[in-house]
């Protein structure tokens, strides 16, 4: 009988690579161990994503800038925030980060997809995926953009042209601006679009980071080879996944399989109660700490 493909996204396999002992938690252990309170970042994440997808399913004449206020102000969740004070400033902000966002998009463009789960197998997996936006352009050299660029290493220009067809868009709302370095580099952003490009049936190269509070898009451009070495490395991490799964069901759940990764990113773990190193490694973080500071908003707006 053949090798059965091992399904997964590319989340599953981040988390393995970050901490082998999280990946058990989170997808192993039955019942999951209870998690911590709910991350305030995360509540605003969720309400800006909410907000885009129901603009897009707006009628053309109603995708304004105040439409999209008004979709945040709706979807918006208090969780994890010190306090209602708090929760409104962060509303405010988030208002004002999507207002100037959609200043800059043409309500008449439509996507060819929105919130879209995308799917591809290759030799030993069944990749899969859920895609803020998916978007299908013609081609436009980078230097018309000022985007923050990252061509693939492979090719021979520094900034290649863009060749048309399908765009992986994902939103960023965090503090931290990424770069093409960071496009390029990821392997959700890769795999989004090689399965993209399988389940529309369309070419797809190009990735782009939009980082709402900064206004900036960082942009990469792969090659044809670079994706195949993302999916290879998807192949690589998904057997030792697969491998740590047979383990565990096998009854082995020490930490000869899922050793924990102590580092700076245990203050963020949603499972640092039930791991001593992670405790040890990193300060315990309020849940609204990374909203302390939140980029304003670039310029005024009603």
């Amino acid at each position: 009988m053949p090798t059965r493909l091992y399904p997964c996204t590319p989340t599953r396999l981040t988390t393995w690579l970050d901490c082998p002992r999280r990946y058990r938690f989170a997808y192993l252990d039955r019942p999951q161990p209870p998690k911590g309170p709910p991350w305030a970042h995360n509540s605003i994440g969720a309400a800006v994503h909410s907000a885009l997808a129901d603009w897009y399913g707006l009628p053309i004449h109603r995708r304004t800038p105040q439409e999209g206020q008004r979709l945040v102000r709706k979807r918006w969740l208090s969780e994890g925030f010190r306090d209602d004070e708090q929760s409104a400033q962060a509303a405010d902000r988030a208002v004002g980060w999507v207002f100037e966002y959609l200043n800059g998009v043409d309500p008449a463009f439509e996507p060819v997809g929105v919130e879209r789960t995308v799917s591809t197998p290759t030799r030993t997996l069944v990749l899969s995926g859920r895609v803020d936006r998916i978007d299908d352009r013609p081609a436009v050299h980078p230097a018309q953009t000022g985007d923050l660029l990252n061509s693939d290493p492979d090719d021979d220009d520094e900034i290649p042209p863009d060749p048309g067809g399908l765009v992986i868009v994902d939103y960023k709302t965090g503090r931290y601006v990424p770069d093409g370095d960071d496009a390029r580099s990821s392997l959700a952003l890769a795999v989004y679009a090689v399965s993209a490009a399988r389940t529309l049936r369309r070419p797809c190269s190009r990735v782009e980071l939009h980082h709402l509070p900064s206004g900036t898009r960082a942009v990469a451009q792969h090659s044809p080879a670079g994706l195949e070495r993302k999916v290879a490395e998807a192949e690589s991490i998904a057997a030792d996944c697969s491998r740590a799964d047979e383990a565990f069901r096998a009854g082995d759940r020490g930490d000869a399989v899922f050793a924990p990764k102590p580092s700076g990113q245990c203050s963020w773990c949603d499972f640092r109660r039930h791991c001593p190193e992670g405790q040890a490694a990193a300060p315990e973080r309020e849940p609204w700490s990374s909203v302390v500071g939140l980029p304003p908003v670039r310029s005024a707006q009603s």
